[in-house]
């Protein structure tokens, strides 16, 4: 008996091949053409790789790439958020309650990192405590209250800003009187720093720059050095 082979493709097979070219010359991606043809991908490179596209139909290509990358960024980036999500809030369950003590500590931290000490060149310094974070500094302003037993009336609110937002003053104000709510006729006291310091912070813009807050309190000096043996005393324990 003798076996007859032939080179001709298959009809169904020849069918899916000009099928494919159909769709490629319309602009179709492989991708987009696999899902019509159900051949190996280099079946179709093969069938394919001599089919010219006229400009409009590799711009339409470009296109379709470039909305595909901006769906499959927009898509990890949302995944993003939500690990980020699920992750502050695990960890902000966490917490729990705090009570006294702790908060209590945590102020002492908190002024040992950002707060003024006093300095052996300029003894009877007062309590001085600067932050740009609206937050942390509604945190300080509790703490001091809660804890060290500070009254509103001796607390004194500075802003300090750059020289090239002082057309700002008045947003500025308002911003810091919402976010740690007081009166904005309470921030009073202005300071402008030199135009020309040069910085690698980005968030200088207008929409987002609001300066730095400074909260100093009145007759504070044996305050300042009661919060100085609280940090002293935080250090010793572990040493």
């Amino acid at each position: 008996m003798r076996f007859v082979y032939s080179n001709t493709m298959p009809p169904i097979k020849y069918d899916l091949k000009e099928k494919a070219i159909a769709l490629r010359r319309e602009g179709f991606s492989y991708s987009e053409i696999l899902k019509e043809v159900p051949v190996a991908k280099s079946t179709l490179s093969e069938w394919l790789h001599s089919v010219g596209l006229s400009k409009y139909q590799k711009q339409r290509l470009t296109e379709k790439k470039l909305a595909a990358i901006k769906i499959g960024a927009a898509a990890k980036h949302q995944q993003r958020l939500d690990k980020t999500r699920i992750i502050i809030e695990t960890a902000k369950s966490q917490i729990g309650s705090l009570n006294e003590r702790e908060l209590w500590l945590m102020g002492v931290m908190l002024y040992w990192a950002e707060g003024s000490k006093e300095k052996d060149y300029h003894p009877g310094s007062g309590i001085q405590f600067t932050n740009m974070d609206p937050l942390m500094i509604c945190f300080f302003i509790v703490w001091l209250k809660k804890i060290c037993g500070v009254n509103k009336a001796d607390l004194i609110f500075e802003i300090t800003i750059h020289e090239t937002h002082r057309y700002r003053v008045k947003e500025i104000i308002n911003y810091w009187a919402e976010k740690i709510g007081i009166a904005p006729h309470h921030l009073s006291h202005i300071y402008f720093k030199n135009a020309h310091v040069k910085t690698n912070r980005k968030n200088t813009g207008v929409t987002s720059y609001f300066g730095v807050m400074r909260i100093r309190v009145r007759s504070s000096t044996i305050l300042n050095r009661r919060i100085a043996g609280w940090t002293q005393g935080v250090v010793e324990f572990f040493r």
